[in-house]
């Protein structure tokens, strides 16, 4: 229980000289404000945990930031809090929901009632279908740009059909692989994040409630009812839980997703780009290039008129923009292909 408590205040004691510096690289006067008073919270509760020590007979260790905290302040000298968002979660300051809103803050979303928490968070930002055209429109762009170098150095279509399935095979493992990575130790730092409410709430949950109503307090509601609607939200263990990994960590549970499952996804919409090019070969046309540039045009401009469902243009222009985008990327590589198959001859 001893190294328990240790533990505990200095983390606390972490969280407060963490809470002071984003404070003092913070422009905007109202977060500033909220990152001080949260850094008195920690404090606070750091002296829970020195009491808890003192009754076991264990000895208060002195705080001293170490090089991740020292890093992590060295970033926030060139890049905001805002930017840092992720980082800072990971080094377990709270408060960080409140970059969702302007940087004014003279509007905020924070919820009247606890009936209005499960709405306030059920949006929507981009989804499966989104990566799926963002994954096919990769895959298209650099296996042409591919093909097309090494088209452009004369070779033999068998050359190209090889470097084609190559470049194909390379860039689905090399996107399932990045994205398993990169869902895996996103999971792992919610986890370890969500534990670490869950152990807080049940050691001290009024001074969770008090940091919950500065965070909405920050975002513009009267103090004492910020107080009264955090001491609400925050009456089931479970639900309490939940509010705090959204409010103070700025963490969506949901977004937990399966490190597999985003592997094989990315791997399956890379390919379904990647393979574009290939159709020519596939389907015994010859001859095999201008196919290829015909079928790689028209996922292009597919891909570039699917796109402009998520930025609100019209699907013409994005499909044409698309189209010169992969229009240019594959004439430089041709041309690059051209010099240097005749350099090498």
């Amino acid at each position: 229980m001893g190294g328990v408590a240790r533990e505990g205040y200095l983390s606390e004691r972490r969280s407060a000289w963490l809470y002071r510096r984003v404070a003092e690289r913070e422009a905007a006067p109202a977060i500033a404000a909220l990152f001080r008073m949260l850094a008195d919270e920690a404090d606070a509760q750091a002296e829970i945990w020195s009491a808890r020590l003192a009754t076991q007979n264990q000895p208060v260790p002195a705080f001293r930031p170490g090089m991740r905290e020292r890093v992590v302040v060295g970033l926030l000298r060139w890049l905001s809090p805002r930017r840092l968002r992720p980082v800072l979660a990971a080094m377990k300051v709270r408060g960080l929901s409140v970059y969702r809103q302007p940087a004014s803050m003279s509007t905020h979303a924070t919820p009247r009632q606890a009936g209005e928490m499960e709405a306030h968070h059920r949006g929507y930002e981009g989804g499966n279908l989104r990566a799926a055209v963002f994954g096919a429109n990769d895959g298209l762009v650099s296996n042409t740009s591919l093909m097309m170098g090494v088209a452009g150095a004369g070779v033999e279509p068998a050359t190209l059909l090889m470097a084609g399935m190559a470049g194909l095979l390379a860039g689905a493992l090399s996107m399932a692989a990045g994205e398993y990575v990169s869902m895996r130790s996103q999971r792992e730092m919610y986890e370890y994040q969500i534990g670490l409410e869950r152990a807080e709430i049940a050691a001290y949950p009024e001074e969770e409630a008090e940091e919950l109503a500065l965070i909405y307090a920050a975002r513009g509601m009267e103090i004492e009812a910020a107080r009264s609607l955090a001491r609400e939200l925050l009456r089931d263990p479970e639900h309490a839980l939940d509010v705090l990994t959204r409010e103070e960590l700025g963490l969506n549970p949901e977004d937990l997703g399966s490190p597999w499952g985003a592997a094989f996804f990315s791997f399956f919409s890379f390919t379904l780009g990647a393979i574009v090019p290939l159709l020519p070969f596939l389907l015994g046309l010859t001859p095999t290039l201008p196919y290829t540039l015909t079928f790689a045009a028209l996922g292009l401009f597919g891909l570039g008129a699917a796109i402009s469902l998520f930025t609100g243009r019209g699907a013409l222009k994005g499909g044409m923009r698309m189209l010169l985008i992969g229009a240019g990327a594959g004439a430089i590589t041709y041309g690059m292909g051209h010099v240097l198959g005749v350099g090498l001859l």
